[in-house]
């Protein structure tokens, strides 16, 4: 991949996908073909929704010169897909579905900028030149945009011969749902509709819904539409057959109807696109495929028992915007230019940044996730995640907090659906105790998740409220929420708390600690204190703020006694480790009586190995990716020191020299492979020469998982290692090249891992981000330069944009919404001082102090206008 651009092999695994948040998607494929149908509530690998595609034909003087599926080659195998139906698996060749039994184009290059792709088909004897560029929307802070169920397609057709051409565009799509189809078009003011529907599916069915392919050609003078209700009905290969000739006999297309009960099911439908252009003459066509299935249930739980008065099935939030798939087909016609200007001047943003390439790609391709079926949206809006995707389903219910909590995408392009997370996991995941479920229920209010707390779960959600509350500046906010957080912060030492975290209020966690890598530490450990330390530092700032005097002053001393201790036992002078004696049975016996583990059985019978005398599943003395990853948080977050600045350095390092390899065909890996052969990673545990590696370690501790790698990989960065943090993050997207896997899908627990999600902080990383929007203060301490420049896209709650950075100038620019400052952190370089602070001819006085610009009161600047510090020098530099 060189410039975003996929070519080859490096196309064969692409399945970009293009919808909206919570709303599904689909597919596009490296080739072009329309894959991966996952629109219908669930997820749908490997789908495809019979012949959907789009075509392309050339005529001249009545004569039709060539007519292409606008597909590239399928890449091999070619001998068919195992456990497919009969006559159509293994041993008869690639699906018919695939098309590629018709004439199609011979390579595709494909150009990834996520959310557009950008795709060239390459064919010599093809007369005319062909592009499609595909997108859906995704506009930071408009998340009721960026929820629209639709994919958009533009292509761009060019007439490189020197005689006049006709061309025809053709969008072909099939009707999934069950007989009698309901083919229909409808000439429109906003454009031209094929509406698929069914009478044989009742509203407020799950499985009812409807679809429509729409283009707005026939709204401009020199184009013309014909449309086909119906491909012809048959048997065998009759409707192909037949739609070929039609597609070859040139000229428009004769409709075809039939009545609802000679219709049947899956049956196709198209409208194409008819135009004249001159040598050298270009023309753009535009298409749009939306959906609508409203209704969701809880299919992973059909026998679940619900609360009185709880309705097992809910609508999609799309669902309560846009009627139908009409309904959104011509909202994404009529508001096609303001929806694509606004996504592209995101895309423009971001792909603008002063970030490695490798960094980049990491970002922006993991945004994909927010498209794929791994989100849902609730009926009020509530955002919504499994862990990621199975096939057919999702995978791990519940916005697994420990999981979520290494995602950073979210709270900065759509702060508000972070926050409504925050409100939904401390309405619904709360026990009276404090104790927090940390996989929520749906339907919502369907009860708690009978299962113990987690401790990174937890307390990751008292960092995450601080984070958002920083990034929103709304305190009424955070009031309402704080009994909540406080409660669950308190949950430490409550007596109920069966696992015995801290007892004593000493800032260590010392009984047993759930964790995301699904089972149990004993004893006190880096990783997870840590998570701890930096919950209580936020609490302790939170409640002073809302004049909680008490609370704050207990969380600070608990703080404050739970550093010293980890910092002088938990680091061993090169990293942080696990304080445990692992044949001491008795640290486990404690817990005998509780059978509340996974993988069954009691804690005993899970935990204790007899045959080594050992407790299993431990980190010991080993080397842990996440044992510095309450200080990342905190560092991400601006809330300073959990652990000592030199050791946490010092650990990263560590994390590096021990937990990186470079080639992970030469080391042992018992877990799941997702890095193999030629590639490397970084390793959950490692245990260096000369320390005592556990018989049976922490479960995945050989694996590489990406977002665990993000995490490291930034907060290396953040600590100076930013040679080290790259070779990691160009280690990871080499795996996802193209050719050995999707870009536009990380895996772990499944695809479209939500976690992978931790990419976003490399952005934040890079350019040293600070914010606190309750103080009306945002900042930027890059960690390298080129030449005293830097540049990089931002966004918080109210505005995003563009930061610059000059020897000349430093510039805070908003592209949407608005922004208050009231203090701009920027970095000065000796003999540099501060000249004057403006927006446009407007010139506002300040104070320069420690790196600080303190305005002397709030300024807002709007989208469209550009905060500008300029600097002059006291000498002259150096001729």
């Amino acid at each position: 991949m060189q410039n975003f651009i996929y070519k080859g092999a490096k196309t064969t695994q692409i399945s970009f996908p293009l919808g909206g948040i919570g709303a599904g998607c689909i597919g596009l494929a490296g080739n072009g073909r329309l894959i991966d149908w996952e629109i219908f509530n669930r997820p749908n690998k490997g789908s495809v929704n019979g012949f959907s595609h789009f075509a392309v034909r050339a005529e001249s003087r009545g004569k039709v010169l060539d007519a292409r599926i606008l597909h590239g080659n399928l890449a091999p195998p070619y001998q068919g897909e195992l456990h497919a139906p009969r006559f159509q698996s293994f041993g008869w060749g690639p699906r018919r579905e695939y098309m590629t039994g018709l004439p199609h184009f011979n390579e595709v290059e494909f150009k990834g900028e996520f959310p557009f792709a950008t795709l060239t088909f390459l064919d010599h004897s093809f007369p005319g030149a062909v592009s499609l560029r595909a997108f859906s929307p995704l506009i930071p802070l408009n998340d009721r945009d960026s929820s629209l169920p639709a994919a958009f397609f533009e292509y761009a057709i060019t007439n490189s011969t020197d005689e006049p051409l006709d061309y025809t565009v053709v969008g072909v799509l099939r009707n999934p749902l069950p007989a009698n189809n309901l083919n229909t078009v409808g000439l429109h003011p906003w454009g031209c509709a094929l509406h698929m529907t069914s009478d044989g599916v009742q509203p407020g069915a799950p499985s009812y819904g409807d679809l429509t392919l729409a283009t707005d050609a026939h709204l401009s003078s020199d184009t013309t539409v014909s449309w086909q209700q119906y491909w012809f009905r048959g048997v065998w290969f009759d409707s192909l057959e037949v739609y070929w000739k039609d597609l070859t006999a040139g000229g428009r297309f004769q409709n075809r109807i039939y009545p609802p009960e000679r219709a049947g099911e899956n049956n196709e439908g198209l409208l194409a696109v008819h135009f004249s252009l001159q040598p050298g003459e270009s023309k753009t066509v535009r298409f749009v495929i939306t959906w609508n299935f409203p209704i969701c249930e809880n299919y992973w739980k059909p026998e679940q028992a619900l609360p009185e008065g709880i309705s097992p099935t809910w609508k999609n939030y799309y669902a309560t915007l846009w009627e139908d798939s009409q309904a959104s087909a011509q909202y994404a016609l009529t508001e096609w230019k303001r929806l694509f200007d606004e996504t592209h001047r995101f895309k423009e943003a971001l792909f603008s940044s002063s970030l490695p390439p490798a960094v980049l790609d990491a970002v922006s391709a993991n945004m994909a996730i927010l498209k794929s079926p791994t989100v849902l949206r609730l009926e009020d809006g509530t955002f919504y995640g499994w862990e990621g995707c199975h096939p057919d389903a999702g995978c791990c219910e519940g916005s697994c907090t420990h999981v979520w909590n290494y995602q950073q995408t979210l709270p900065f392009l759509f702060p508000k659906l972070e926050r409504s997370m925050r409100e939904a996991d401390y309405r619904y995941n709360l026990r009276p105790d404090g104790g927090m479920a940390f996989r929520i229920q749906l339907p919502l209010g369907a009860g708690l998740w009978n299962f113990r707390p987690c401790a990174d779960g937890q307390f990751g959600g008292v960092l995450k409220v601080y984070r958002d509350w920083k990034i929103c500046g709304d305190s009424d906010w955070l009031r309402r929420l704080w009994p909540s957080v406080k409660k669950s912060l308190e949950f430490a030492w409550h007596p109920d708390n069966i696992d015995r975290w801290d007892p004593e209020k000493t800032g260590v966690l010392w009984g047993r600690q759930h964790h995301t890598l699904d089972m149990e530490l004993f004893g006190p450990n880096s990783w997870l204190t840590g998570m701890y330390l930096a919950a209580l530092k936020a609490g302790a700032e939170m409640a002073e703020y809302l004049g909680d005097e008490a609370a704050a002053t207990e969380y600070k001393e608990i703080f404050a006694k739970g550093k010293k201790w980890a910092d002088t036992h938990l680091f061993n002078g090169e990293y942080y480790i696990q304080r445990i004696d692992l044949h001491d049975r008795r640290i486990i016996e404690a817990f005998a009586k509780d059978d509340s583990v996974l993988m069954g059985g009691s804690t005993l019978e899970a935990y204790w190995d007899e045959e080594h005398q050992e407790i299993k599943y431990q980190i010991g003395e080993g080397s842990s990716i996440d044992q510095v990853l309450g200080q990342w948080h905190a560092s991400l977050y601006g809330l300073g020191e959990v652990f000592d600045p030199e050791q946490v350095r010092k650990a990263n390092a560590a994390i590096y020299k021990y937990n990186f390899i470079p080639v992970m065909g030469e080391v042992y890996n018992p877990c799941r492979i997702y890095a193999l052969n030629d590639e490397g990673g970084l390793v959950i545990c490692a245990w260096p020469p000369g320390v005592t590696k556990p018989t049976i370690p922490a479960p995945y501790s050989q694996e590489t998982m990406n977002g665990f790698e993000y995490a490291a990989a930034s907060h290396m960065i953040m600590n100076g290692l930013v040679e080290e943090g790259i070779v990691c993050v160009e280690a990871i997207r080499k795996r996802y090249d193209g050719e050995r896997r999707n870009p536009w899908n990380e895996f772990e627990c499944g695809s479209n891992y939500a976690r992978s999600m931790a990419a976003y902080a490399l952005l934040n990383a890079f350019s040293g981000f600070q914010f606190d929007m309750v103080h009306h203060s945002i900042g930027f301490q890059p960690v390298r330069l080129q030449d005293g420049c830097f540049r990089c896209f931002w966004s918080l709650d109210s505005g995003w944009g563009e930061f610059e950075l000059t020897p000349e100038h430093a510039s805070l620019r908003l592209l949407y919404g608005h922004l208050i400052v009231r203090t701009l952190r920027v970095p000065f370089i000796s003999g540099q001082i501060l000249s004057s602070v403006q927006i446009g001819n407007r010139t506002f006085p300040f104070i320069q102090t420690n790196g600080e610009i303190q305005l002397k009161e709030d300024v807002c600047i709007q989208a469209g206008e550009t905060l500008v510090a300029f600097f002059h020098h006291l000498y002259e530099k150096p001729q």
